[in-house]
């Protein structure tokens, strides 16, 4: 069933899934792993396995990651999305720091003059 996710899913995104599925049948044949097999390990059927393979995106995260292990293939899966080597968000961090850094002597008076004429207020 395709939904509007599937339907609009990125290009790139697309020929990524369509790689790793690809990969993920020639792992499971240099592995010597039946269809039947590795749907009975996975707890799936033989078409869903074929989707997986196909890099069909309705396949949940979850079963993608669960072949995976059955190959021992999963342990990068966990750095896919790393925050230390994102360089797009490190690069957004980056551009948000301030120009200026003011010296912690005048935001200290800065508070205590903005605290005092409160006091006084009341």
């Amino acid at each position: 069933m395709k939904t509007q996710a599937t339907q609009t899913l990125p290009r790139m995104a697309r020929q990524s899934l369509v790689k790793l599925g690809g990969d993920i049948a020639v792992a499971r044949k240099k592995r010597r792993i039946s269809t039947v097999s590795m749907a009975e390990r996975a707890f799936i059927s033989r078409g869903t396995l074929y989707k997986v393979e196909k890099g069909d995106p309705s396949v949940s995260m979850g079963i993608y990651a669960t072949v995976l292990a059955i190959l021992g293939l999963a342990e990068g899966l966990g750095d896919l999305a790393d925050r230390r080597i994102d360089t797009l968000g490190l690069d957004i961090e980056e551009d948000r720091l301030p120009r200026k850094v003011h010296s912690g002597r005048r935001a200290s008076t800065t508070h205590k003059r903005n605290t005092g004429s409160k006091g006084s207020a009341s």
